[in-house]
């Protein structure tokens, strides 16, 4: 070793680098490295993103030979990660301690070097064996590769110099793409790092997840559910599609869990689409991605959420509420698993496996013109509804405690319903279902500090009966009331009553499409409260 450190200082005594004399780079080093920065959209495949580095460098300034050496965290020695010129088995055996040879050397000293002639420097190790037959004068300049000061390999290559040429140009150039490397590393640790992560937080959510099934489905009392998830659990492992069916809140979205997670693809992408989230231009987008320029905006290509989904489940929620035009384009892809992004004329396949679910009755939208029949039948291969939880009063007591447990562990106090409590929302009809009774535990927990809580504190949380069949406006909600929740519940319900509770025009009266009319009774809580009628209103007097 120290034979070989005398080396390294005799030849960087001999042939000194004076890299101050060096102006400025010229046009053809800086097209180079212009060329080395677009390498950056290949970072998440380094060795892929390294190697196109390396045939840039020989192409463009003639560094036969080129190599990045990184060090291997496992064994601790120095390893070709990519090259260009070099054979794999010329690769494979360049591998070499930390101060072994000139390349051991640079990564220990952090310091540039420059072999002249390999053919004159017996020191010089030509570890790989690719310059064994060198006949004419060849130059070898390796630099360090550091990131925050610390070294992490070594870029080298071989160069054709004459007797009286100054390689400080070159090694000045190369020091500044070592530069680009050790970002480009980076950039890929820290991507690694966050994968990492995700699959961490991943498999960590899919065990609170399955937790949750456990809680609210496994543990099941009422028949009806009981069957219910018999159904899921033969469905799940094939490949069906499955339409979900049920009144809002009934646990739809974790019922496609459910049946992602007990199916071959589980370890894959599990993807949620609202298809009544987005306006009709942005959702076909959302849905199969678009191309450079589809339409102002798009500066650059971006995958959609179908293909995201590769290999894994797509959960198309609301489906009811999927514009016609997009519907035919869902066909297609449903019985071909094909499409195009939206800009490009290239045709794409994918395997997903669909969940589809709504709360709307489709026959009826099918019947209305509303959803296209042919895509209906595609959809529903297997139905499946969900009971809402009127239909399962046994199952009440043991959510209420699963919802009030979680809210206690969430907020740092305990949260507990009084017998008198738990009987008044047994009780209730829970219009809302599963997703109004975890809200209104989560406000207690936030409002209440008594322990239990009785049923007047829950009182003022409950939907009040007026609601089921509002029949005159002073059996609205309240004029006076500040929420902005209750004024739109409000304003929606009037509009209705005014045309005497058909949508079409209800929703031409507030300035709202069908689509966003509809979207917001369901988020508001309303459908089951408003008795929706067919049929245009009277025409009214002016």
């Amino acid at each position: 070793m120290a034979e070989q450190k005398d080396f390294y200082k005799n030849v960087n005594k001999k042939y000194p680098i004076n890299t101050k004399n060096v102006k400025s780079l010229d046009a053809l080093e800086l097209e180079v490295l212009y060329a080395i920065s677009e390498v950056i959209s290949d970072v998440l495949e380094l060795d892929r993103a390294l190697r196109r580095v390396l045939r840039i460098l020989s192409e463009t300034l003639d560094m036969e030979r080129a190599t990045i050496t990184l060090l291997d965290e496992e064994s601790g020695r120095l390893v070709i990660r990519a090259s260009h010129g070099l054979s794999p088995q010329e690769e494979q055996r360049g591998i070499y301690a930390i101060g072994e040879g000139v390349t051991g050397q640079v990564f220990a000293t952090g310091e540039p070097c420059v072999v002249p002639d390999v053919r004159s420097e017996p020191l010089f190790l030509n570890r790989t064996g690719a310059r064994a037959v060198a006949k004419e004068r060849l130059s070898f300049i390796a630099v360090p590769i550091t990131l925050k000061r610390h070294p992490i390999g070594v870029l080298s290559v071989d160069k054709l110099f004459g007797k009286d040429v100054d390689p400080a140009e070159d090694v000045k150039f190369l020091k500044i793409v070592a530069t680009l490397i050790a970002h480009f590393v980076s950039l890929n640790q820290q991507v690694a790092a966050r994968e990492k992560l995700l699959r961490q937080d991943n498999l960590n959510l899919r065990r609170e997840l399955k937790s949750r099934f456990q809680r609210l489905f496994w543990h099941s009392q009422s028949p009806v559910m009981q069957r219910t998830l018999e159904m899921v659990r033969k469905v799940a492992p094939t490949k069906a599609t499955v339409l979900l069916l049920g009144e809002s809140g009934t646990g739809k979205t974790m019922t496609a869990r459910l049946i992602h997670e007990l199916s071959p693809r589980a370890g894959k992408p599990f993807v949620k689409i609202n298809c009544a989230a987005l306006p009709e231009n942005l959702l076909e987008a959302e849905l199969f991605g678009y191309e450079k320029g589809a339409f102002t905006g798009a500066v650059t290509s971006k995958s959609g959420r179908l293909e995201e989904a590769n290999g894994g489940t797509v959960f198309l929620d609301e489906i009811g509420e999927l514009p016609l035009s997009l519907q035919a384009k869902l066909l297609r892809f449903i019985q071909e698993r094909e499409f195009e992004r939206l800009g490009s004329t290239k045709t794409k396949e994918i395997d997903v496996r669909l969940i589809a679910a709504t709360n709307r009755d489709l026959e009826e939208a099918v019947a209305r013109g509303e959803f296209r029949s042919d895509l209906y039948f595609r959809l529903s291969v297997f139905p499946l509804e969900l009971p809402p939880l009127r239909k399962r009063p046994e199952d009440i007591p043991l959510l209420l405690n699963f919802f009030c447990e979680r809210a206690s562990q969430d907020y740092g106090r305990k949260i507990i319903l009084s017998q008198e409590a738990t009987e008044r929302l047994v009780h209730y009809s829970w219009p809302g279902n599963i997703r109004e009774m975890e809200n209104i535990i989560e406000r207690l927990a936030i409002v209440c500090e008594k322990v239990p809580i009785a049923p007047e504190d829950i009182e003022p949380f409950l939907q009040t009966d007026h609601l089921d069949q509002p029949s005159s406006e002073e059996e609205l909600p309240n004029k006076e009331s500040h929420s902005l929740k209750e004024m739109e519940k409000r304003e929606i319900l009037l509009a209705l009553k005014r045309n005497q509770w058909v949508l079409t025009w209800a929703a031409k009266d507030l300035g709202l499409t069908l689509r966003q009319l509809r979207y917001r009774i369901q988020k508001l809580g309303l459908q089951p409260s408003i008795p929706l009628r067919r049929g245009r209103p009277p025409l009214r007097k002016k």
